[in-house]
């Protein structure tokens, strides 16, 4: 039986109502926030007829120790966490929004559980948005997933001086996503720390809006 540690939090919606939606945007917080600390971005994101849910997890993380570390020391709340997204991508079909209809990204911790996310369960998916962060494990261990992402639109930013994604592993996720047959578009920032700016809002709002 899954552990459900995430599983039961609440989950906040913004912009349109979901009958009204034809897309769906899943955002996910960092460590340390909230859902409501997302509305703001969620905000400058919207595009017309998009929906929003921003999921909040347990304890305001995700999981516990670095994304970029073994993987065994993040269980059970990793897996808990990614179910929590598998749980909206079965609701989202539910109400008529399939997976070319959604758009998946988030902010740091957020940020990687969403690239990890795709990784694991590739397809053709209306985006990927992924703001300082990058895959969920240790660098430099090759990863071999299976299955096509196929044209599925990807983002990737950061800042050259971001004191918690190194260069290394946010490179190495461009690639992979490029290997699974993303679209990848990846900005690195100069002289910009651990934050989202102005630009990476504008790809990511025309993706948004492209869907």
């Amino acid at each position: 039986m899954a552990v459900k540690i995430h599983q039961g939090q609440p989950v906040l919606q913004a912009g349109v109502p979901l009958k009204d939606a034809t897309k769906l945007v899943i955002l996910l917080h960092g460590r340390g926030a909230s859902p409501e600390s997302m509305l703001s971005l969620a905000d400058s994101l919207q595009t017309e007829s998009t929906c929003f849910w921003i999921p909040g997890a347990a304890g305001m993380r995700w999981y516990p120790e670095t994304a970029f570390g073994p993987i065994e020391p993040n269980e059970p709340d990793l897996t808990s966490a990614l179910n929590v997204i598998s749980d909206l991508m079965v609701r989202a079909a539910a109400a008529g929004i399939s997976r070319r209809g959604v758009v998946l990204g988030g902010f740091s911790q957020g940020a990687c559980l969403a690239a990890e996310y795709l990784v694991r369960t590739p397809e053709r998916y209306g985006g990927l948005f992924v703001f300082s962060g990058a895959l969920i494990g240790p660098p430099g261990v090759e990863r071999q997933p299976t299955g096509d992402l196929r044209g599925t639109p990807v983002f990737l930013g950061l800042g050259d001086q971001d004191s918690w994604v190194t260069l290394e592993v946010f490179q190495e996720a461009g690639r992979l996503f490029e290997n699974l047959g993303a679209v990848v578009d990846q900005q690195i920032y100069p002289d910009m720390g651990h934050t989202v700016n102005q630009d990476e809002i504008s790809r990511v709002r025309k993706m948004i809006a492209e869907v």
